[in-house]
């Protein structure tokens, strides 16, 4: 009865979006205040999502509960859609709605004013719906489905003032550059498909589990959860395909909290943790390099950013890096953990900013901020906690998720021998500490930039000031541990999530080398005791590291920008080749533009080229050989055939009218022409 209960309550939390998307989108123009019903949707959407929590996470229901039904039956092909709910299901949905609903609230004063108002909230209603339903589905097909609605969803959100081309622009890159990685998630789906005839995660992961591999081989598995991946490399935008997020700061700040830090991108290391017990070591290590790498990668760049919400960008690629290498290494649960309070922090460090932004009418470069901390209290409180989180400090939400990550890179490379991936994630949180708390101390500390600006900046109305408050509260160990430095002996790892057992048979596993005794190492230990031990072994040296190496990244901040014993334009020139590199974000968007962009465009062209000359070419030729053939013929027609008929009718004329002359009605004449036809036939043919 209770499973019946809890998924009728999760299809009306999956529906009562989109309701309000309709009516707030079709009665918007007629209706000046449609967007209260919009926001009273999102309430109840809320409300529903904690009973469904607490029934789900109080072991009411203790297992995993699902419905589906038959979409479409073929002879030979059966597609089923449908939910599951898991405890990972109703987190992933408390996140998005208690999101969901705190931006909703903050862009009511952040937003008013706005010619579109009503139609912004719409489009907060259907992306919500979309980030739902790829929370809830049983299948593959239906992921791929409402994925795409959120390709859409974040395109109208991300152009919303489509009025600047910057905006426009951004909306585009985003949705492009999203689409070659579908592409490849697309294939992924189709290679599974093919071979199982089905979507369904759970059949799916039965048969691998039996040793049923697509076309018989391990290698084909491997390519379906690379290219399975590659959909999370678009939406949770990792290298190469990180390059749309930043621009899409161009859409209104809440929606950056909305879709960019908390949920949409966190979309792709969803996706990644459906698939962990169908990931071989080969896309495991992938995995693992691409998030590393682009951890690494953002946070270099987030260094020397001016615009306050362009460093927040880097930085949540950055954070999205470690989820993904967190995934990739074997850490399931902290990659789970750290996308929940990450999602906290980060939008709250993002409402932050739209609160600083609204507060200085719309000015975000940092050269005009600067010592708001006295003028906005709240803001600058809730901005500090959410960075100390972000920064990995001890007492904080960050501070549990991160430390568990960085055990399991120092695990990983003691039991594979591949150090590189836990220098970078160790490199990485000393880049954090170091640029989050640059963006604090230059937005918040020293003197003011624009001193005009300044003096007409005030504390944000409570409709900005609650969902602050209520984020930094949630970026504090106590809601998911009473052990500050262990989540491993609270609720949220104890009793709510653990690392599912891989599907991945034996017959398809690789070994790795251990590089200190050079033992041979089951490439699966990511699921063993073994994995967890060494991380237990190493995990106080990993918390001790990173707590130094933030630090120590803090330090260099205050030493930087606040008390200035470090000369920041004299270094900027010392290492000059370094900084531009960071500043222009490694040139990577202007080599996608010379090559792939470029490249794009000149392909066109000569497409084009062929296309007018060749092809056009052909099709004019044959248009004009066939006009000069029919002129041809015209003329033949007209001057030879036509004047042959007519030659022939004069003269048939001519005859008639000689022949004319010869019917006279007279018996005697035609007997005078008788005798004179004999005559002349016999003297022609005389007779022998």
């Amino acid at each position: 009865m209770t499973e019946t209960i809890l998924i009728n309550i999760a299809l009306v939390i999956l529906f009562l979006p989109l309701l309000g998307f309709a009516a707030t989108i079709n009665l918007g123009a007629k209706i000046k205040k449609m967007y209260y019903f919009e926001i009273f949707i999102i309430t109840a959407t809320l409300i529903l999502t904690i009973i469904a929590a607490f029934f789900k996470l109080s072991d009411f229901v203790n297992t995993q509960i699902g419905s589906s039904f038959t979409w479409i039956a073929f002879d030979t092909v059966k597609i089923d859609l449908g939910i599951k709910i898991d405890n990972i299901t109703v987190i992933m949905l408390f996140v998005v709605n208690l999101i969901s609903f705190l931006v909703h609230l903050f862009s009511l004063e952040y937003m008013k004013g706005d010619k579109r108002f009503n139609r912004y909230f719409a489009y907060l209603g259907i992306f919500t719906f979309s980030m739902l339903g790829i929370v809830l589905t049983d299948n593959l097909l239906m992921m791929y489905i409402f994925w795409e609605l959120v390709g859409l969803s974040s395109y109208l959100l991300i152009g919303f003032w489509f009025e600047k081309k910057s905006a426009s622009d951004a909306g585009k890159k985003a949705f492009l550059t999203n689409r070659i990685g579908d592409i490849g998630m697309f294939l992924g789906i189709l290679i599974l498909f093919a071979n199982y005839n089905t979507f369904n995660f759970d059949v799916i992961y039965s048969q691998i589990n039996l040793g049923i591999l697509p076309f018989d081989s391990t290698v084909w598995l491997t390519a379906a959860g690379i290219l399975l991946f590659m959909g999370a490399v678009g939406k949770s935008a990792q290298f190469p395909l990180h390059v749309w997020l930043p621009d899409a700061m161009e859409g209104p700040t809440p929606v950056s909290a909305l879709i960019h830090a908390a949920t949409m991108v966190a979309a792709g290391v969803y996706l990644c943790l459906r698939l962990f017990v169908m990931l071989t070591s080969d896309a495991m290590l992938v995995i693992a390099v691409v998030g590393a790498f682009t951890s690494f990668l953002a946070a270099t760049i987030a260094l020397t950013q001016t615009d306050i919400k362009r460093v927040l960008a880097y930085s949540t690629v950055s954070q999205l890096g470690y989820m993904i290498m967190s995934i990739g290494i074997g850490a399931y649960a902290f990659a789970f953990f750290h996308l929940v309070t990450h999602a906290f922090f980060k939008a709250c460090l993002f409402l932050g900013s739209g609160s600083v932004i609204h507060a200085m009418h719309h000015s975000q470069e940092l050269e005009d901020l600067g010592g708001l901390r006295k003028k906005m209290p709240v803001t600058y409180l809730t901005f500090l906690i959410s960075t100390l989180a972000i920064s990995g400090i001890p007492l904080t939400s960050g501070f549990l998720s991160k430390d568990g990550i960085l055990a399991g890179t120092l695990a990983f490379g003691e039991l594979t021998g591949h150090w590189l991936i836990p220098i970078l994630g160790f490199t990485v949180a000393l880049l954090t500490a170091f640029y989050m708390f640059r963006l604090l101390i230059l937005t918040f500390h020293g003197k003011p930039g624009n001193q005009e600006k300044y003096n007409h900046a005030h504390e944000s109305k409570w409709v900005m000031a609650f969902p602050l408050v209520l984020l930094s509260m949630l970026s504090i160990f106590i809601f998911y541990t009473p052990n500050p430095i262990s989540a491993e002996s609270g609720w949220f790892l104890d009793k709510w999530i653990s690392t599912p057992e891989t599907v991945v048979p034996e017959s398809t596993r690789f070994e790795f080398m251990k590089s200190s005794d050079s033992e041979l190492v089951d490439a699966n230990f990511v699921h063993s005791k073994l994995y967890e031990e060494t991380m237990h072994h190493v995990h106080y040296p990993a918390m001790i590291l990173s707590v130094l190496l933030g630090g120590i990244g803090i330090l260099f901040a205050f030493l930087f920008y606040q008390w200035k014993k470090i000369n920041v334009d004299k270094l900027t020139n010392s290492i000059r080749p370094l900084y531009n590199l960071s500043k222009n974000k490694w040139y990577l968007d202007e080599i996608y533009n010379a090559t792939f962009i470029n490249g794009t465009l000149a392909l066109s062209k000569i497409i084009s080229w062929f296309d007018q000359y060749i092809v056009d070419g052909i099709v004019n030729g044959t248009a004009k050989i066939t006009k000069i053939y029919s002129t041809y013929i015209k003329w033949i027609d007209t001057y030879i055939v036509d004047g042959l008929v007519n030659l022939t009718a004069i003269l048939s004329g001519i005859i008639g009218l000689a022949l004319r002359k010869l019917q006279t009605g007279k018996v005697q004449t035609y007997i005078v022409y008788v005798i004179l036809s004999l005559l002349i036939l016999l003297i022609v043919f005389k007779p022998v």
